[in-house]
Formats: structure tokens, C-alpha cells, sequence
């Protein structure tokens, strides 16, 4: 039976404000290469770990977030990622099979077949798609834009955190249905990649503008039809006014919240009622069913290149701490992903 070494990314304790590199640790284990005898658990060997903002939220000890299962200090973390199976106590699975799912950061995993999402049969794109816009960012952009935004031709969509994993999909999605986009980035590298790699309309730099609701006059003259909130906080508040008759607000996320130890308040909302518009947050895993609609809808336009993917890649596991903690200073530029190990 082969025993190997096992690196993992482990969380020392549990994190108030802004995480630290130092909040996590690499810890060099070992594992056994074997099924325990009669087990219906999966073995995997990993090789792409997807970095995801809502993975902060469960690096502190808060009540009320079952739907993910907070982190436990002392113990490797979990996320999305794409994994190799060496070993299945499955019948749906076998030897040499790729999947995506739920997963340790770790370099090899044993989990439950209930944390295997889909099993991978589309291998003629990046294999580490599966852990972006073939995965869990591309179902919530798919489901959060079509689903739950239900966009009608020739309408303006605002999209914030816009080069992010979900956001330039958002964007993309967007203008495959003759909408009117723009989005917010926090650099100017990002902007220039919405404009002019992503297709967005227009795009602007929110650290630039000193007044958000005089620029998003400037850019929706005529209102926001459906605003994509990923960042919350005061970009929400200047959307607010802005949100013409019958708006919808998918809420996705609120990254400009999850540091904070008091949240920002909110004082736009009257127009809610106003406006008549819907604001709905959603959570990606409710839409899985949809997966297959989705490959169908998503794959030709990666192939004949009307979508594309921007992802910033962190080499070995041991880099995992640094690209997961850029993320909430918008270190990244597109989809962050880790590579454990290319095949």
C-alpha cells in the first residue's frame, strides 16, 4: 500500500478582518493511496483548486451559514475543484475519471460521492475551466443573469467586480442578448480588459470616482435595467437611484462587506418600492439541475471564441494562501485558480 506525501493548505484560527497569508498554514502530511475496505467514498488526486470570495465568510465563526459549512481550524480548507479519481468505492465513478466538485486543498482527498458535482466529459477546453466558467462562477452567472435576472433584449445591465470569475461572464452573457453593458473594476488594466478583451460597452475604475452616482448617470443616462451585485456597500447605495421602473438586482454577492467587522448601512432602499424593483439573492447550488442546459448553451461559444475566459494562475499548493488572500484586495486579474498538479 503506498503511502505518500499529502501537502495541505490548513487554517490556523479563525479570522477577523482582512486574512492574512499567516492565517493559513502548509502542512506537510502523509496519506495512504487506499479505499478503506468497503467504503462508498471516492479517492481523488487533486489538480485544480478554484479560489472563491464567499470562501472568507466561512473562515470566521458565524452563525446562520450552514448552506456552506463553516472552516474548522486545524483542518485543510475546503472549495470547489477539479480532481482525478484513483480510486472509487462508487459504481458512478471509476479509476482515471475527471470530475469537479467539492474538495479539500489538499493534494489528495477522500471524499463522500455526494461532493462530486459532475463528472467531466468535455476535455477539448483547459481542463482548469472546470473549476471557472465551466463550473461553479459559470452556472452562477448563467443562473443569476438568465434565472434570476431575466434579461430582455436591448436592455442596461451594470455589472460590479466585472473582470471577477463570475462577473466578466455576466458581461459576456449580456451581450449575447443585445444588452446595453457596463462594468466596474478596480484598476486600470481591469477596465481596459473589459473594454476591449470581454466586449462590455463601457467600464470604469469605482476607485476613480469620487461621486458613483453622478458616473452611473453619466453611463446609464436612461437607468439600470438589471444590476449583477457582487460587491454590495456603497456601489449598491449609488445603484439604488438609478434602478429604473420594474428593475431586477440579482444578488450574487457583497466581496466590499466581508472584511468588515461592522457592515456598511445602506440608505437607498425606499426606492425599492418606488421603482417596483426585485431584489434577489440566490445561491448557485439551487440551479445545478440546469447544468446541462448550460454546456449546451456555453460550449459552442468557447469553441467558435464568442465567450472567453481571462484566469490568473497560482502554481503549487504552497501559493494557495497568497492567491486566495488576493483576492480581497483585487490582486488577481480574472478567475483565480491554483494548480496542484496538471494531470
Amino acid at each position: 500500500m503506498a503511502e505518500v506525501r499529502n501537502k495541505q493548505v490548513v487554517l490556523r484560527d479563525y479570522v477577523s478582518g482582512f486574512p492574512k497569508e499567516s492565517d493559513m498554514n502548509i502542512v506537510e502530511g502523509t496519506t495512504i493511496l487506499k479505499l478503506p475496505q468497503g467504503s462508498n467514498d471516492v479517492l481523488l488526486k487533486n489538480l485544480y483548486l478554484s479560489c472563491d470570495p464567499y470562501m472568507r465568510m466561512l473562515m470566521t465563526k458565524v452563525e446562520g451559514l450552514d448552506v456552506f459549512g463553516t472552516y474548522t481550524p486545524g483542518s485543510p480548507l475546503t472549495g470547489y475543484g477539479v480532481s482525478k479519481v484513483l480510486e472509487s468505492g462508487h459504481p458512478d465513478y471509476k479509476k482515471g475519471d475527471l470530475v469537479w466538485g467539492s474538495t479539500k486543498w489538499e493534494e489528495f482527498s477522500l471524499v463522500s460521492p455526494t461532493q462530486i458535482l459532475f463528472k467531466i466529459e468535455h476535455t477539448d477546453v483547459p481542463l482548469s475551466y472546470y473549476t471557472g466558467i465551466l463550473g461553479m462562477p459559470g452556472m452562477t452567472a448563467y443562473a443569476g443573469f438568465f434565472e434570476v435576472g431575466s434579461p430582455k433584449k436591448g436592455e442596461n445591465v451594470f455589472v460590479s467586480a466585472a473582470s471577477g470569475a463570475v462577473g466578466q461572464l455576466v458581461g459576456q452573457f449580456a451581450k449575447l442578448t443585445d444588452c446595453y453593458v457596463v462594468g466596474s473594476a478596480g484598476s486600470k488594466e481591469k477596465v481596459d480588459l473589459l473594454k476591449n478583451k470581454l466586449g462590455f460597452d463601457e467600464a470604469f475604475n469605482y476607485k476613480e470616482e469620487s461621486d458613483l452616482n453622478a458616473t452611473l448617470k453619466r453611463y446609464f443616462p436612461e437607468g439600470i435595467d438589471i444590476y449583477f451585485e457582487n460587491v454590495g456597500g456603497k456601489t449598491l447605495d449609488a445603484v439604488l437611484p438609478n434602478m429604473r421602473v420594474l428593475g431586477r438586482i440579482p444578488v450574487c454577492g457583497m466581496v466590499s462587506q466581508y472584511n468588515l467587522t461592522q457592515p456598511e448601512g445602506v440608505t437607498n432602499l425606499a426606492n425599492l418600492i418606488f421603482k417596483r424593483i426585485r431584489m434577489q439573492g440566490f445561491i448557485v447550488g439551487e440551479f445545478y439541475h440546469l447544468y446541462p442546459k448550460f454546456l449546451e448553451f456555453v460550449l459552442p461559444h468557447i469553441r467558435e471564441g464568442k465567450v472567453v475566459y481571462v484566469e490568473d494562475i497560482a502554481e503549487g499548493l504552497e501559493n494557495g494562501p497568497a492567491a486566495l488572500v488576493g483576492l480581497y484586495s483585487g490582486r488577481n486579474v480574472g478567475k483565480q485558480v491554483v494548480v496542484v498538479a496538471r494531470d
